[in-house]
């Protein structure tokens, strides 16, 4: 996968909602995958912002004389406060996928990795959406408590693919985004009625993403 160019049109506008505890590294990862840069400084999110990037997405085993489906990320990061839970809970229904991170260096990030799933299976489109399951912070190997064994334990109960990040040196950031992207097309290949999905992921070419919004429908898959 790589960026598509300077063009205003696309094929899909995907809306992505990274989820996890706060400073577990949401929005040092979101920053290392579009933009590639990394601030060493904690800044706590208040509330929610959001960060885009265009890809070009061709799927495993596709011909490659025939061109991608261009593909505009919108990535949301959530505050990981209790306080905001209740704002961050609104934006659940309308993401397609959530990349749902813990920190290897606190175990009770992981432990409040099944509290983000219950949330997650309550509040979002369907009751099980595509999550990618990240144990960022390998860069702290030294100060880690949390095995990868242990890991991906949890990840097979849930059926979540697993992968070990590094928002400040960039290990597994793609791999792990597109990943979720992969297993959202997928699904969408899968679909008969598109219209289940939520409306950000309805195909509109040459359109921007407000007329993305205002051409969908609102709508919950029978998953």
């Amino acid at each position: 996968m790589s960026e598509s160019g300077s063009t205003s049109e696309y094929d899909f506008l995907i809306k992505f909602l990274a989820l996890g505890d706060s400073g577990v590294g949401k929005t040092s990862l979101l920053y290392q995958y579009t933009d590639g840069t990394f601030n060493s400084k904690f800044i706590s999110t208040v509330g929610i912002d959001f960060r885009e990037k265009r890809v070009m997405h061709r799927p495993k085993g596709a011909d490659p004389n025939v061109r991608g489906q261009r593909v505009h990320l919108q990535l949301w990061d959530t505050a990981g406060q209790e306080r905001f839970r209740s704002l961050t809970t609104a934006f659940f229904r309308d993401a397609m996928g959530f990349i749902l991170l813990f920190d290897l260096t606190s175990e009770q990030s992981f432990v409040n990795i099944r509290n983000w799933i219950a949330q997650l299976q309550m509040h979002a489109y369907c009751e099980n959406p595509d999550i990618v399951l990240c144990g960022n912070k390998t860069d702290l190997e030294d100060q880690r408590v949390v095995s990868e064994d242990k890991a991906r334990e949890l990840a097979g109960k849930y059926g979540l693919p697993y992968f070990e990040t590094s928002a400040a040196s960039g290990s597994n950031v793609s791999k792990a985004v597109e990943c979720l992207l992969d297993n959202v097309m997928i699904r969408m290949e899968q679909s008969v009625d598109i219209s289940q999905f939520p409306h950000s992921f309805q195909n509109h070419r040459l359109g921007s993403p407000m007329e993305l919004d205002e051409a969908g429908e609102d709508g919950k898959c029978q998953c």
